[in-house]
């Protein structure tokens, strides 16, 4: 049974990886250590106020680990997992599919369709700007590849960030066909690198997500900024408005500032980014409240990144009926 289908007063005895593990102090200044518990398709908060020092050296962020205990909810509060044990689980107990969440599409197929993308841009400066990121060589690309698009709300996984600026990017060179004052090849390059700073911003290893120190006092926007306007200073010639137009698509793709962006969009090119970002990211969080959702259910729980819950119909599709977000 996924964390999706349990219901309040749920007895469970399974594999759960753990996405977050803090300890802190009680007030009478001994230890509790708080853990979110997940699977692929959700996670419960859990609190551990006994034998806290070596559950903590079990309970380690990107491991699975055997619980058994009771799904409880009090008040208005969300579910939450009532630990009665805790340990590491046996080998070959679980399968780590139903543990980690990932993109619909394979990597390689991700990776054939950007290379076919980037074959379009036709700006010299550009595209020895793009080799320079995503050329098969460039140190970067491998950790571009892998990386998440973000800890939480939305591609959350392994080949996220991939799977994301792709996904921005081929709408960005859609619509350019339509609005024909687009500069396509800026808006296509800055659709591909706005989220660069997120190399730097989350480190990602194993299966666990968490922000650097980098990430948490310079933010993804100034790191990615600085790495770009780094390699655009090392390709001698390149065209001063060119790496403005890129440059500003980078720092103004929050769209705001109360956002974290320190730059309004200003160009038709950052505008038609920051739209389609915010649409991927919203899509993207439709995509994991569905994984989310308990069988039978059309409504998910409040979510922040959308503002509200989202709705699930059934409709029929030639003949058969599917599940698509209204």
């Amino acid at each position: 049974m996924f964390v999706r289908d349990l219901q309040p007063g749920a007895e469970i005895d399974c594999v759960l990886l753990v996405r977050e593990a803090q300890l802190r102090a009680r007030p009478d200044g001994g230890p509790v250590l708080r853990l979110s518990l997940g699977d692929r398709t959700g996670s419960l908060p859990a609190t551990v106020r006994e034998d806290v020092a070596a559950i903590a050296r079990i309970a380690t962020v990107g491991e699975p680990v055997r619980v058994g205990g009771r799904v409880r909810v009090e008040g208005r509060r969300e579910p939450e997992l009532e630990l009665r044990a805790i340990g590491a689980p046996e080998p070959g107990s679980y399968h780590l599919d139903d543990l980690v969440d990932g993109p619909p599409r394979a990597a390689e197929q991700m990776e054939a369709d950007l290379r076919e993308l980037l074959a379009t841009v036709q700006d010299r400066d550009l595209r020895r700007l793009l080799d320079a990121v995503f050329g098969p060589d460039s140190p970067l690309w491998e950790r571009y590849r892998a990386a998440p698009a973000a800890k939480r709300f939305h591609q959350a996984y392994r080949h996220g960030l991939l799977e994301h600026s792709l996904s921005v990017a081929q709408a960005v060179s859609a619509i350019s066909a339509t609005f024909s004052e687009v500069n396509r090849d800026v808006a296509v390059a800055g659709a591909l690198l706005h989220d660069i700073g997120k190399l730097e911003a989350y480190a990602f290893a194993g299966n666990a997500i968490e922000m650097t120190d980098a990430g948490k006092l310079q933010g993804e926007i100034a790191l990615g900024y600085y790495r770009i306007r780094r390699l655009i200073d090392a390709i001698a010639g390149f065209a001063p408005q060119t790496a403005e137009a890129v440059l500003h698509i980078i720092l103004s793709h929050h769209g705001s500032l109360e956002h974290g962006s320190p730059v309004v969009p200003c160009t038709r090119e950052a505008t038609l980014v920051h739209f389609c970002d915010n649409l991927g990211g919203r899509l993207g969080s439709f995509d994991r409240l569905e994984k989310q959702l308990p069988s039978g259910e059309r409504w998910s729980s409040f979510d922040r990144a959308i503002g509200g819950g989202a709705y699930f119909a059934t409709v029929p599709a030639g003949g058969h009926e599917t599940r698509k977000a209204a």
